[in-house]
């Protein structure tokens, strides 16, 4: 989800034969989920990969406040105004997290945020789907935010250990947002028959965009392999999805909608729900830069970034003389 479409540093994953002393020394640890910690030797390419993947997160949370911000003066309730701040403060709060997690790995903010914005890292493709009414706000809490936690709680296990204390503080909020946004489809499924025709829209316009988000099938992920190895990733990309329709499918059942892909269908042999892929084609197209929103989101972010270049410059003038002033006391 925060891989799409990352590829590992690494040529591929080598054999304990092929690696010095250091290297097992270091593959050891992570076979032994002992974590990786930034003043631990680890290799450049597992390095840059955690740089590729943690930056990609952390632009995720940031831009994810984008769709939702967007309904905060149009909330139907106060309390629904309320809750929807309180959702787009920890997204910001995530996004620093992660930002400061990649930081111990040698890389500034500045040059995370400069990669996104020259188009040289990514963010997750959901958002770069509109929100274009309520129930969307309600289907973006429970299936986006729901999809992301099946893929955080695997990420608190990931071997860095940074990024792995940073997902168990996410997860605690995320839960949250997956819970509020259930709610506020809830209350729409059971409400008017208007109300309940907006959010059967909702669910089958954004089904397809949500399973996506856990990137493409794995037979066809060819860079997956060394981060499952490195155990920055712990779970494939068809594993979480599985995961992620499992829980998902007897929720809608239980608000009386229709299941937004008519290929769903529980296979007693397995013990899951089968269902349909989406479109690759629209994901790898949005993925280019193709989607509804990119434009919008990445201007939006190029211009608050320049906006805000004021408040950013004030802040290391008050801390440069905060500063100057204890070295003059000393």
């Amino acid at each position: 989800m925060y891989a799409q479409m990352i590829k590992t540093a690494s040529d591929g994953v080598k054999s304990r034969d092929d690696m010095d002393d250091v290297e097992r020394a270091f593959q050891d640890k992570i076979d032994n989920d002992i974590k990786i910690e930034p003043r631990d030797w680890m290799p450049e390419d597992y390095r840059r990969t955690l740089i590729r993947q943690m930056g990609q997160h952390a632009h995720s949370e940031v831009v994810g406040q984008l769709p939702e911000g967007n309904w905060i003066t149009r909330a139907p309730t106060l309390e629904r105004k309320a809750i929807l701040l309180a959702k787009v403060q920890d997204e910001a709060g995530h996004g620093l997290y992660l930002y400061s997690a990649a930081e111990t790995l040698g890389v500034t903010r500045d040059e995370l945020v400069e990669l996104l914005h020259e188009g040289k890292m990514k963010y997750s493709s959901i958002f770069n789907y509109p929100t274009l009414n309520w129930a969307d706000i309600g289907a973006v809490g429970w299936l986006v935010d729901g999809a992301a936690i099946v893929n955080q709680v695997a990420l608190q296990r990931t071997s860095y250990g940074p990024y792995s204390r940073a997902m168990i503080r996410i997860c605690k909020e995320e839960s949250f947002h997956a819970r509020q946004g259930y709610h506020a489809i809830m209350q729409m499924a059971f409400g008017t028959p208007e109300q309940k025709r907006q959010a059967q829209d909702a669910v089958n316009r954004l089904w397809f965009p949500a399973i996506m988000m856990f990137g493409p099938n794995d037979s066809e992920s060819t860079h997956s392999e060394q981060s499952m190895a490195w155990k920055i990733k712990v779970k494939s990309n068809d594993e979480l999805r599985q995961q992620f329709v499992d829980q998902t499918v007897p929720q809608i059942e239980y608000l009386g909608l229709d299941l937004p892909d008519p290929g769903i269908k529980w296979n007693e042999e397995r013990g899951h729900y089968d269902f349909s892929d989406p479109d690759w084609s629209e994901f790898f197209d949005v993925i280019k830069g193709n989607g509804p929103c990119n434009v919008d989101r990445l201007q939006n972010r190029v211009s608050a970034w320049e906006d805000g270049a004021w408040v950013r410059d004030g802040l290391l003038a008050h801390a440069r003389k905060k500063a100057a002033r204890k070295m003059a006391a000393e």
